[in-house]
């Protein structure tokens, strides 16, 4: 039987083809970072892509096309801060099915305004197709503006481990969605934490912050803390020790909403997806930008790639879009 997709993870997959995908001659960083950076006479610029999928990204009874315009916003213009980029314009591209409401397709406009206005990001160009259920694919692009990219590979041992954003937030509500949709009726203490879900806010200018700050590795948040941690740690021939005690106040902040569902805090910190926040590495004497609080320390690759209080992490690593 021939390989499936179900029968790698998302890592596996792209290893395979990534390698026959031709690299064109102005693209210092191609695959394998968030963005890939385009070389300019005037300077260098970031591009990445990102896709929502009906029913495996967002589900329509639970955000209007406003919150799915947002959501698709925020994580690429996550990516082109996690480069420490600029974010300047989206083209977005739509596959719909002939029975969705118009009225959905003019609130996901709304919900991209949404997202990019307040940073002077513009919606440049896109497509339209028929399909079976409803697709969102962004293309963003920025700008580095002067300073060099910041990319997953340049972590060195003795560094700081720092993030900006939130963790766990999005995940704690979408699990708050799923015991909605079972019956149980959340109080009002928690329904922020669905407004994390429907809508992140990833620090977009940290991005550029740790750049002049010296930051050596960056990377958006996406997949979780230890999935996104171990992609930083592998591609910089690494370990990172996260802190259980710098990530209290993390939990601390999910408590009530992991009494309702019956789930350690600490597992939504650790494994939660979706924030779209920043995890950085600078050097030990540097001074940490505002939104920057610190979370552990880089060191030798010895052992597993991520550790907690020095010993490997009991909780799922993270998002996978095969495996799940």
């Amino acid at each position: 039987m021939p390989l499936t997709v179900a029968e790698l993870d998302e890592t596996e997959l792209i290893a395979r083809f990534a390698p026959r995908l031709p690299r064109g001659v102005r693209t210092p960083v191609g695959t394998g970072d968030d963005a890939a950076v385009l070389r300019f006479d005037r300077g260098d610029a970031v591009v990445t892509t990102d896709v929502l999928v009906e029913d495996h990204h967002f589900r329509r009874r639970w955000s209007s096309g406003a919150d799915v315009g947002w959501r698709a916003a925020m994580q690429n213009l996550a990516d082109v801060a996690a480069m420490g980029a600029v974010p300047r314009s989206l083209v977005v591209s739509l596959v719909m099915p002939p029975d969705l409401p118009v009225d959905w397709v003019i609130d996901l406009a709304d919900g991209l305004a949404q997202a990019c206005a307040p940073h002077e990001v513009g919606v440049v160009g896109g497509d339209l197709s028929a399909g079976p259920s409803v697709m969102v694919s962004v293309t963003a692009l920025g700008e580095l503006d002067g300073v060099a990219p910041v990319l997953r590979s340049g972590a060195r041992a003795g560094d700081q481990v720092a993030c900006a954003g939130t963790l766990g937030r999005a995940a704690a509500g979408f699990a708050l969605l799923e015991l909605a949709d079972s019956g149980v009726v959340l109080p009002d203490s928690v329904k922020g934490l669905v407004g994390a879900f429907r809508r992140p806010t990833p620090p977009l200018g940290a991005g550029v912050d740790a750049a002049r700050s010296g930051a050596t590795a960056m990377l958006d948040l996406s997949d979780g803390l230890l999935r996104d941690a171990g992609r930083v740690a592998r591609a910089s021939g690494v370990g990172i020790e996260l802190s259980s005690r710098l990530l209290g106040p993390e939990a601390e902040a999910l408590q009530e909403a992991a009494e309702i569902a019956g789930i350690a805090e600490m597992d939504w910190v650790l494994g939660g997806g979706e924030d779209h926040g920043l995890l950085a590495t600078f050097p030990a004497s540097a001074a940490l930008p505002a939104e920057f609080r610190r979370i552990g320390r880089v060191r030798d690759a010895v052992g597993h790639a991520v550790t907690i209080d020095g010993e490997p992490p009991s909780v799922r690593v993270g998002w996978d879009h095969f495996s799940g």
